[in-house]
């Protein structure tokens, strides 16, 4: 698989990354075996990023992912780059963000104890919490990184103004924003700012959760522990209509000789200042898909077509911490 360099750190990735939210039970239930076999193989095809989060089952998925790459973190630990999140507390109540001092170090343990390695290469904090000062999050981070615990620090679902505070205290070296064809928001400011910065940026969500991959109909439905039974992105008149354009969009890909997801995951890594797409795959076939991606180029033309597509689209949100609240 084709490596991009990621920002400043020196370290070369894969273009995609493989995404283990699907192993923290967000999105149903899940066979263990079958996720380490699906890591394994996505290592295989080339992925030397992974991306995780405390979160994700707080400590299942990294249990998983530890597991998993287990032969690679023993024996060529420098071959495989580990990014994981802290900085969200459960409550009795659902997930609340806390990006404490306090919360963080205990996070960091806990992550390095699950995946079973010495060293987090990026440890991001996974969305910005109001009650904290940036200043005491990123001391607090800045230390970890003395201790030789965590290697790169980054922000996830931060916008600029959020990153240069933070990094007044310790530079953000990478940054990983929600990003596919139906929500662009980030391109406004956030993709030119890393891009002047030199910020790393691997985005999630370049499927739309789904929406992307033409698996998804009228009357699709998801089980109640899928966050997206929840969401708006997936029903309503907004989400019929966008169904639409995914339809197009399809037939655009046939003729491009490559699948809708394919299409949709090489539209993100030609816009310029992603470095890395995050993609997850329950079944082989789709991870295999989505691998071919990374040899995806499309031309000026092709783009185009893809704008006047899209200028039928309905722009969508995604989840975030307080959903979990909410649908209590």
């Amino acid at each position: 698989m084709k490596t991009n360099m990621f920002g400043n750190t020196g370290l070369e990735v894969s273009r995609l990354a493989f995404g283990t939210w699907a192993y923290g039970g967000d999105w149903g239930r899940f066979d263990e075996d079958a996720a380490i076999t699906m890591i394994r193989r996505a290592r295989e095809l080339g992925f030397n990023f992974f991306d995780t989060a405390q979160q994700y089952g707080f400590g299942e998925s990294e249990r998983i992912l530890g597991k998993a790459l287990r032969d690679d973190l023993t024996r060529n630990r420098d071959e495989v780059v580990i990014a994981t999140k802290g900085g969200l507390r459960p409550t009795a109540d659902g997930l609340v963000r806390d990006a404490s001092p306090e919360w963080l170090r205990r996070g960091v343990d806990s992550s390095l104890n699950a995946l079973g390695v010495d060293h987090i290469d990026f440890y991001l904090v996974h969305w910005p919490d109001p009650t904290v000062p940036a200043a005491e999050t990123a001391g607090a981070l800045k230390e970890l990184v003395a201790a030789g615990k965590i290697r790169h620090v980054g922000v996830s679902n931060y916008d600029t103004k959020q990153i240069e505070e933070f990094s007044a205290t310790l530079p953000v070296e990478a940054v990983q924003p929600p990003y596919h064809l139906f929500r662009r928001d980030i391109e406004d400011e956030l993709l030119p700012y890393c891009r002047a910065h030199n910020i790393g940026v691997f985005v999630y969500g370049p499927l739309a959760h789904g929406l992307l991959t033409g698996t998804i109909h009228p009357d699709t439905t998801f089980a109640d522990n899928d966050w997206r039974s929840k969401s708006d992105v997936f029903r309503g008149d907004g989400f019929k209509g966008n169904l639409v354009v995914v339809d197009q969009l399809s037939r655009l890909a046939a003729d491009l000789g490559v699948t809708i997801s394919q299409l949709a995951i090489a539209w993100t890594l030609a816009q310029p200042g992603v470095n890395v797409a995050i993609v997850g795959a329950q079944h082989l076939g789709y991870l295999q898909d989505s691998a071919g991606a990374a040899d995806v180029s499309l031309s000026e033309a092709d783009l185009a077509a893809i704008e006047e597509i899209m200028a039928a689209a309905t722009p969508v949100g995604g989840p975030t911490p307080e959903m979990s609240r909410e649908a209590g």
